[in-house]
């Protein structure tokens, strides 16, 4: 593996400059990371034990990162990437504004459900980021929320969603829907599995949001 100069690749640096490759090890390297950071806690897990978890030396992880915050980092902006990439794959070729939030929210708990444990660990970690990285999280999360919000801002302009709505707290009810998924899934397990919480609390979701004709049309949406 060639080693060059150190160069910037998503916003951390790397002394590998091909993507590929970077892509690859990071990805190895952040799975470890996100298992210890959940079992052991960040402060006690060490560059030494991601890289005993990863299967690899502590020297290779340090030609990707600079540090653990860099790792920290790294595996938020993993989980950010995710929503970005599946909920428009979940929208494309759907013009509905109400079954295209349908999708989008149904695409976001399937993240979350491959990522629970990624979904905690941002909960309980992103306060431990520099001020400067913690900015670029909040950044990456609402770039993802503006994937709903436009659901229904679409919605609210078709007449389907109630015009009294504040778009930025109905988009807070959808994510927070799918981020308990993961934060009481340790209660929730017992009760159901994705499919039947999605089944369940999904249409209460949606009429919280809809307006008389929107429940109409709803209605015909999911009897067709």
């Amino acid at each position: 593996m060639a080693v060059e100069e150190s160069t910037m690749i998503d916003e951390v640096y790397s002394q590998v400059t091909d993507p590929k490759l970077v892509r690859e090890r990071r990805s190895q390297i952040v799975a470890a990371a996100v298992k210890l950071f959940s079992e052991e806690g960040y402060y006690r897990t060490t560059i030494q034990k991601i890289a005993r978890e990863a299967r690899v030396s502590p020297g290779l992880i340090y030609q990707y990162v600079k540090d653990k915050d860099d790792v920290l980092y790294l595996s938020l902006k993993d989980i950010m990437d995710s929503y970005c990439h599946e909920i428009p794959l979940a929208q494309a070729g759907i013009g509905d504004p109400v079954a295209r939030l349908e999708a989008s929210v149904r695409a976001y708990c399937k993240v979350v459900d491959q990522r629970k444990t990624a979904t905690v660990l941002a909960y309980r970690t992103s306060a431990l980021l520099p001020q400067q990285r913690r900015e670029a999280v909040k950044a990456m999360e609402l770039k993802s929320n503006q994937l709903l919000s436009e659901c229904i801002s679409q919605g609210i302009e078709a007449g389907y969603f109630s015009p009294e709505l504040n778009i930025e707290i109905a988009t807070y009810q959808c994510v927070m829907f799918c981020h308990t998924w993961a934060l009481k899934y340790w209660r929730l397990k017992a009760y159901c599995n994705l499919d039947q919480y999605l089944q369940q609390g999904l249409p209460s979701l949606l009429n919280a949001l809809l307006s008389a004709a929107g429940r109409d049309h709803y209605d015909r949406l999911i009897t067709t």
